[in-house]
């Protein structure tokens, strides 16, 4: 059902009271503007004291450190590795999984921008000149006009509202969405990089003992050709190195593999960018504790899903505005004329001014059944959000874990290796005086080698878990005000126009 009234020409003295009428009607409306969307409170969830993993007051392993360098947001100096600095300082302008983020963030900015526009009317202006002919031109004379149209939709039940509140509450997920991606692909650079240097280090290793390796296969050879040993010496000593040198080569294609990731992350084609081998810094930094309610401030994917709960707890007033009439004012003012000299002649000015009114009657349910759905909707996003909260306290109590026990072994791990060492040396002179076969000398070089790779691998292992240890913090993020955000997107285009 509609209703329209429409005033015109301006010579008409009656129309002063439906103008006076029709700004009431406007007044009226914008008074009695309101939400139907129901009242909005994050969704609560569970919140332990603190975590069952996080260390003791006794505990060794995981040492109190400051959170300064997590509040900054760069984590990354924790590990005081300046070439991983510089490399991480990239992503942010480089990594495409970053710069789609950030487009997918301008993209929201801009859907809240044109949601706005619907609070206010538009203004549209018309011109048109027609020149008639034919067999009778004075039957059909010339026209022209020109038209200011303006049309506007007061925000009665506030519907144009909630869409505003929808699409800010998108854009904040956006938001989080942009800072998700980058701390992921920062820590992913980081876990590759010492992924790298854990490489660099066993091809040292491996390289180390090749030559150790040779050296023995030498002193085996000149004493099987004194013939104080038997060939199986010989045979098993270049076995070992051999073998050695194999596993040396696959260690180089590991590092190229990590070193193309690296490329990659930094927004690079592997050709273009080659990291050379580098002192390791095998640094396991303590990492500050938060405690789990401030998880959920710090977690940029749990702000994003509780984003997402707003916009979709604002969708539920948005379809329950259909329920009620929708109003739409309209007015125009112009010239018309048939001769183009007198078009801006006072006489040929013509003016409208409508309201209108439009109900749904009837529709079989369709708008109850959409209330529906976004209510159902809203409790999907809030399921969502809790299950979010759930797995970030689930992944930081395994990385607790996992830092509390990499600690403990790698002590073991280490008095194992400089007891495998010196057992290396002790059966090396064993076997040079005759006391013990070769058999025992391989098998002591191998446990040593097997040692020392182990430890190398269980430092790389301590630093990679405490790198997902402080992804699953958050890092330093915090819910980015709109003029940081801003500041973020103008660096990252800047960046890419300096490109």
């Amino acid at each position: 059902m509609s209703a329209r009234c429409r005033v015109e020409p301006a010579s008409d003295r009656g129309s002063a009271p439906v103008f006076r009428i029709a700004l009431a009607c406007v007044a009226a409306i914008v008074v009695s503007a309101c939400s139907l969307a129901p009242p909005y409170e994050r969704p609560s969830t569970p919140a332990p004291p603190s975590f069952r993993e996080s260390p003791s007051a006794e505990a060794t392993w995981f040492p109190a450190a400051p959170a300064e360098a997590l509040d900054r947001g760069a984590w990354w100096q924790l590990f005081d590795d300046p070439t991983l600095s510089s490399l991480v300082a990239q992503v942010q302008v480089s990594n495409q999984n970053v710069a789609a983020a950030a487009a997918a963030y301008a993209q929201a900015q801009a859907t809240v921008h044109e949601a706005r526009a619907t609070l206010f009317p538009t203004l549209n202006l018309a011109a048109s000149a027609t020149r008639n002919g034919g067999g009778r031109v004075a039957a059909r004379p010339n026209s022209y006009a020109v038209d200011l149209q303006a049309a506007w939709e007061p925000d009665l039940w506030g519907r144009l509202r909630l869409g505003v509140t929808s699409a800010e509450a998108s854009a904040g997920a956006s938001a989080a969405d942009l800072a998700a991606a980058t701390l992921s692909q920062q820590a992913a650079l980081a876990t590759n990089y010492f992924a790298l240097r854990e490489a660099d280090n066993e091809i040292a290793l491996l390289t180390a003992a090749v030559e150790a390796y040779s050296r023995s296969y030498r002193i085996t050879l000149n004493q099987y050709d004194a013939g104080i040993v038997a060939r199986t010496d010989v045979l098993q000593a270049q076995t070992q190195l051999d073998t050695t040198e194999a596993n040396r080569v696959a260690m180089i294609g590991t590092r190229a593999k990590l070193d193309h990731a690296i490329a990659l992350l930094l927004g690079k084609a592997p050709a273009e960018f080659s990291l050379p081998a580098g002192t390791w810094q095998q640094t396991v930094p303590a990492i500050p504790l938060v405690v789990p309610t401030e998880l959920l401030q710090r977690r940029p994917d749990i702000a994003a899903a509780e984003r997402l709960v707003a916009a979709a707890n604002a969708q539920i007033g948005i379809q329950r505005a259909a329920y009620f009439p929708s109003f739409g004012l309209s007015a125009s003012a112009g010239q018309a004329s048939t001769l183009f000299a007198t078009l801006f002649a006072a006489s040929d000015n013509v003016w409208s001014l409508g309201l209108s009114v439009a109900q749904t009657i009837f529709d079989a349910g369709a708008t109850a059944a959409k209330v529906e759905a976004a209510e159902a909707a809203r409790d999907q996003a809030i399921a969502s959000y809790r299950q979010t909260v759930l797995a970030a306290f689930q992944v930081v109590e395994d990385q607790l874990s996992t830092l509390h026990a990499l600690a403990e072994e790698e002590g073991a791990r280490r008095a194992a290796s400089e007891a495998a060492d010196r057992t290396e040396q002790l059966t090396m002179n064993q076997y040079l005086q005759g006391q013990i076969p070769y058999t025992t000398v391989v098998t002591a070089q191998v446990t040593a080698l097997s040692a020392r790779q182990a430890l190398s691998q269980l430092v790389a292992s301590r630093q990679a878990a405490a790198i997902a240890l402080i992804q699953a913090l958050g890092g330093g993020w915090q819910s980015p005000e709109p003029s940081r955000a801003a500041a973020f997107t103008q660096h990252r285009q800047a960046a890419s126009i300096a490109r």
